[in-house]
């Protein structure tokens, strides 16, 4: 039997659902490495407003990025629920700062519609398409067109 046979599709996806604003996103499971409490970020000078800074993960500077803020969403204060999902992006660690985790969710294939159409005058390359969860309808995230090379390239510190 030949070992590179052609895998089977997956039917479904898995997805970390979690809130900014009480509104649902979903990242594929597959992309998250852990889920971390708020932790201190050190702010780092002339970083995008939505890029806080860096954490320290265990010995490696991560890159955190406020999903709040990249998506344009009014300010708030870090709250017990807030957490930074770590998440593998291409070839990069990165960690995002979300108001919480909601839950994870199996979607079949079938399940996962399309993004909508808004025209061009909003941009919706990041998403993946939207499935629905017990009460509401949730966006899928595609991390690889959400955030830009420069968000996820630490600037030289000094020193280093």
């Amino acid at each position: 039997m030949n070992s590179q046979a052609a895998q089977p599709i997956p039917s479904h996806h898995h997805f970390l659902t979690f809130l900014l604003e009480e509104r649902e996103y979903g990242l594929e499971l597959f992309r998250i490495l852990e889920i971390c409490g708020y932790a201190p970020i050190t702010p780092i000078p002339n970083l995008p407003p939505h890029v806080r800074g860096v954490m320290n993960l265990r010995g490696t500077v991560l890159p955190v990025i406020d999903l709040r803020m990249k998506f344009r969403l009014p300010q708030v204060a870090y709250s017990t629920f807030t957490v930074i999902v770590i998440a593998k992006v291409e070839d990069k660690t990165v960690g995002l700062l979300v108001d919480a985790v909601s839950d994870v969710l199996q979607v079949k294939e079938d399940e996962l519609r399309a993004a909508p159409d808004f025209g061009r005058a909003v941009d919706t390359a990041f998403i993946n398409g939207v499935f629905q969860t017990r009460d509401h309808l949730a966006v899928a995230l595609n991390l690889e067109k959400l955030l830009s090379e420069n968000e996820l390239v630490l600037p030289e510190l000094p020193g280093a």
